[in-house]
């Protein structure tokens, strides 16, 4: 389990394994892998190799442990309360509970029993979960000498998450440790990680996409609604989460500053700005129009354009509204009211 220490440090610096030149013919699987280097990779330690084969059938996609990891970070920063969506916001007490929040999350989606000394028990297996924000090393304590790692690494700023299977064999450590006896990763033990998953994609944080006079603008308005739909104003074309809704809200509500009744759905609309949902229908249209397909508890804004009859536009993507063709607008374009989605 991370230590407070660990991550008070800061984490990693660089990830081992995928930047360095000269690093390929990895036996990788999966979305989001990145071939890396060849050799000492656990190839002949089986029960490295059962860990892994076990990790890969419970989550083939990775999309399981991305879930997890993304719901660790939204738990730790609690946008809904505090308007916090960037890892430099937290105080330093609360970083140190990432690795914690992580392991667990990854315990639950994965349904990993305990370990015996260590965090879990996979394929028989004790393994220790190391999280680190930052890419590079992460701290090994001395009861994990000789056994099983699974490293996580996950980043708001890159959008990117990582998980790999390594063990902390003495070849594969620091000589000198901290003050608790823990040890980094040497360069033979950082090119000994089997990656499991590396640099794939984390849910997007809208928020930290925006520029930062974006995100100023919107966090000034006085009121939760007032907020929300300045969001759909700035953050078009792009997804945005329930939980970046909750953090510009801040109210118990939050949804219902997005819905049609009275929410931001409706009072855009007279600006031309549409909100696609997570409803097939809406994934239906926002795809048609080029945009991101919204995923489960998704919006996607933009703002539409009538297209007149008779317009050239044999390039133009459109659909079918209100007995109409809308497309997406052009920035010059003047605002017009645009047509409610289909329910």
């Amino acid at each position: 389990m991370p230590s407070p220490a660990d991550e008070a440090a800061g984490g990693q610096a660089t990830l081992p394994g995928l930047e360095r030149p000269g690093l390929e013919g990895a036996d990788l699987e999966g979305p989001g892998l990145e071939r890396a280097a060849a050799g000492a990779r656990g190839a002949d330690d089986a029960e490295l190799a059962a860990v892994a084969a076990e990790l890969r059938a419970l989550d083939r996609d990775g999309s399981r442990m991305a879930a997890a990891i993304r719901g660790a970070l939204d738990m730790l920063l609690d946008g809904q309360h505090t308007g916090r969506y960037r890892w430099d916001q937290l105080h330093k007490t609360e970083k140190t509970h990432a690795g914690t929040l992580v392991e667990i999350a990854l315990a639950r989606s994965l349904r990993l029993a305990d370990g015996v000394a260590l965090d879990y028990t996979i394929a028989g297996a004790d393994v220790d979960c190391k999280f680190s924000r930052r890419r590079g090393g992460w701290m090994i304590p001395p009861e994990a000498d000789g056994k099983l790692m699974l490293l996580v690494q996950a980043s708001d700023e890159d959008g990117t998450w990582s998980a790999g299977l390594v063990r902390a064999a003495p070849q594969h450590l620091s000589p000198g440790g901290n003050r608790d006896g823990k040890r980094a990763l040497n360069d033979r033990g950082r090119a000994a990680v089997r990656w499991l998953h590396a640099r794939a994609p984390l849910a997007e944080n809208a928020l930290i996409k925006l520029p930062d006079r974006d995100v100023a603008a919107i966090f000034a308005l006085p009121s939760g609604q007032r907020r929300v739909n300045e969001l759909f104003r700035r953050a078009q074309r792009m997804p945005v989460s329930r939980t970046v809704v909750a953090t510009v809200a801040m109210q118990d509500d939050y949804m219902k500053r997005v819905r049609g009744g009275g929410g931001a759905r409706d009072q855009l609309r007279a600006e031309g700005i549409v909100i696609f949902g997570d409803y097939a229908g809406d994934q239906v249209l926002a795809s048609a129009l080029g945009l991101p397909r919204p995923g489960p508890g998704e919006f996607v804004s933009a703002r539409l354009a009538r297209r007149p009859a008779g317009e050239p536009g044999r390039h133009d993507r459109v659909i079918r509204l209100a007995g109409a063709d809308w497309r997406l607008a052009a920035p010059a374009e003047p605002a017009g009211p645009a047509p409610a989605l289909p329910r």
